[in-house]
């Protein structure tokens, strides 16, 4: 291995949701780097159909042990853990609760972290975070949001679980670097796409009332495709010199809403798309924010201000410090992205948007 990577190829390997659509593209990655001591930790009820699919490619069924447990139990996180050299913790929280989302996102790792410096030889506790955590509230739009940039103070008011459990999460991570010296690299990937993910991600648009409705459509994607986001992932668990850092994640080329949405319905099942200016989204945020504030029906707040501003505002995005911090660069080109990620449609398909 090169003397910039501070892990061996003899060194336990531990990735958590390691069946998942990042997950498995990271153990994938780690093979062919050569490393074969990689511990996979899955949940009971988890399909492992592209797990496997990627072991056999390998032939690494029997050198890559999987772990099944729940990250929540103290004892799983020891068997998972135990003896291990560098963590990618992939596994999240997916609730829609916020209590549901902080106890699978914040406890959970918390957790494992403990097991971690207990239990282990920690070289590298790499946590895997989301630009969900950001707020531009306060930013201009065509500003730079890059890692400076200020986190979310408020996911209640943005209705965002998943975020809300992501930047408990983080909170945690800085603290056990902070009191316990755990080595650890943070990344926050923007919106991961490619071949295995069918829906589209809210930055592009929402459905809402029988429509699907883009807001702007002029504002660049935080793209990163699925492999390219994995490289990444895998490079911050051997990278020298770098603990404590936190690096976006984001490709080169990226594309607006409004050619991110074209691409998607030339191939897939043909659907009603409007288009609405920002100003005129922010507007209806605000108004459906005070009509769920009077209303008896206490309607969830969805549609909001915070919400409205962190997907569809338009902002400007950078790479520079992952590749300055990793030497990290795309595996694959946006124009080959698209066209891997679009594959997985026929032409005459049945994928609909509103229907999810």
């Amino acid at each position: 291995m090169s003397s910039e990577y501070i892990a061996l190829a003899s060194d336990r390997i531990l990735v958590t949701g390691s069946n998942g659509f990042i997950g498995t593209r990271v153990v994938e990655i780690l093979l062919g780097y050569g490393y074969r001591n990689i511990r996979c930790f899955v949940r009971p009820s988890s399909r492992l159909d592209r797990l496997e699919k990627v072991l056999s490619q390998f032939d690494a069924g029997k050198d890559v042990a999987l772990v099944t447990g729940d990250l929540l139990s103290p004892t799983d996180c020891r068997k998972a853990a135990e003896g291990v050299s560098v963590i990618y913790h992939l596994a999240a929280g997916m609730e829609k609760s916020f209590a549901g989302a902080f106890m699978n996102s914040a406890l959970a790792t918390r957790n494992l972290m403990d097991a971690f410096l207990r239990f282990a030889k920690p070289k590298r506790f790499v946590n895997v975070s989301s630009f969900a955590v950001y707020s531009n509230l306060a930013l201009k739009r065509g500003a730079l949001l890059d890692e400076n940039c200020p986190l979310e103070d408020a996911p209640q008011e943005r209705f965002d679980a998943y975020g809300f459990g992501k930047l408990k999460q983080e909170e945690l991570v800085k603290e056990y670097g902070e009191v316990h010296n755990l080595p650890y690299v943070i990344l926050r990937p923007g919106y991961v796409f490619g071949p295995g993910k069918r829906e589209l991600n809210g930055r592009v648009g929402t459905s809402a009332f029988g429509l699907f409705v883009q807001v702007s459509g002029t504002q660049s994607l935080p793209l990163t495709y699925v492999d390219n986001c994995a490289e990444a992932i895998v490079l911050a668990g051997f990278k020298a010199g770098i603990d404590s850092e936190i690096l976006n994640v984001v490709d080169d080329e990226l594309l607006t809403g409004q050619q991110f949405l074209k691409a998607y319905k030339d191939k897939t099942k043909s659907f009603i798309s409007v288009r609405i200016p920002y100003v005129v989204g922010y507007t209806m945020s605000l108004l459906w924010e005070k009509y769920c504030q009077r209303s008896k029906n206490q309607l969830p707040p969805a549609f909001n201000r915070r919400r409205c501003s962190a997907e569809w505002k338009g902002n400007r995005y950078s790479n520079q410090k992952l590749k300055e911090r990793l030497g990290w660069k795309p595996r694959v080109p946006m124009e080959r992205a698209m066209e891997a990620f679009l594959s997985q449609f026929t032409s005459n398909g049945n994928d609909d948007p509103l229907k999810r």
